[in-house]
């Protein structure tokens, strides 16, 4: 039982929690201190992370489960564990399950509306999976999806929302789906081969990360209106400024003649961010404050 959690472990690419998980704590943080003159409770960040776990195993898991045809048939995702025999489907549906189960648990014991909105949450966690196979906008739902993480983290703690909330969660959404159409280049012969949309099948490599760039031109014109817009101060324009640099580099690294660099830039630079950003973040708003 234990190998078998380790080896769903890795097939939904747990050490991936870095990309939302601190933008979760991020928004929970600035929206408790923006709209309630506080932090919030270590109890509501405790909630926020059991969500957090369930939501991120839930979808995963169902993007594994419902591209499990798919993955055998592409050289470089045949080797996961489903296509490869490592785990049955009812196992992985058993997985699902239980995630979801956490998830719930997690949002009822936060802010009333965060129950309440759970169902669009779920519905956006399931659509993701298919939009690959009829829209080559499926990298702005993945964003749109995941980027409910600082706003779920908003709204579970504050119970509304605010102008600063949903730049955020633009800003974020942008600068997922930017390293998710990168990310998708690895697959532009595959897709292209056997029908299904992505940017990069639809307007070759040169054409996709230019539309990467472009978005994360915007996700730093977003990290930047936080500054303006919120009670953050210098030390959070420093980790802002630090950030969009690494945005900077990761297209430095990846020119649609050599995508051998893909990987790095995929988790290194874009697990980098997120992190240095909600660490200055955090110095700001809780040491500083302190100050």
């Amino acid at each position: 039982m234990i190998r078998k959690l380790g080896i769903i472990l890795e097939m939904i690419k747990f050490e991936h929690t870095v990309f939302a998980l601190p933008f979760a704590y991020m928004g929970a943080i600035l929206g408790s201190v923006m709209m309630e003159g506080q932090l919030p409770s270590w109890s509501e960040i405790g909630w926020i992370s059991l969500a957090m776990f369930g939501a991120r195993s839930a979808a995963m898991s169902l993007n594994r489960l419902i591209d499990k045809a798919i993955d055998f048939s592409n050289p470089r995702t045949k080797g996961r564990a489903l296509p490869a025999g490592l785990l049955k489907s009812v196992e992985v549906l058993l997985f699902i399950i239980v995630s979801f189960g956490l998830l719930f648990w997690g949002t009822i014991n936060l802010e009333p509306i965060a129950l309440k909105l759970m169902p669009i949450a779920v519905f956006f966690l399931v659509l993701y999976s298919y939009t690959k196979r009829f829209t080559w906008l499926c990298h702005i739902v993945l964003g749109l999806t995941i980027a409910l993480s600082p706003l779920g983290g908003w709204v579970s703690v504050t119970g509304e929302f605010n102008a600063a909330a949903w730049i955020l969660y633009g800003t974020v959404a942008l600068w997922i789906a930017g390293f998710d159409i990168i990310y998708a280049t690895q697959d532009f012969e595959y897709d292209r081969k056997v029908g299904l949309k992505s940017i990069p099948a639809r307007f070759g490599l040169t054409g996709a990360i230019w539309i990467a760039r472009s978005l994360h031109i915007v996700t730093a014109i977003g990290f930047i209106a936080l500054f303006w817009m919120t009670q953050l101060s210098w030390m959070y324009l420093i980790g802002a400024i630090l950030s969009i640099s690494l945005l900077f580099y990761q297209h430095w690294l990846v020119k649609p003649s050599d995508l051998s660099r893909v990987p790095t830039a995929f988790f290194g630079m874009n697990g980098t961010l997120s992190v240095l950003l909600f660490l200055f973040t955090i110095v700001d708003l809780v040491v500083l404050r302190q100050w």
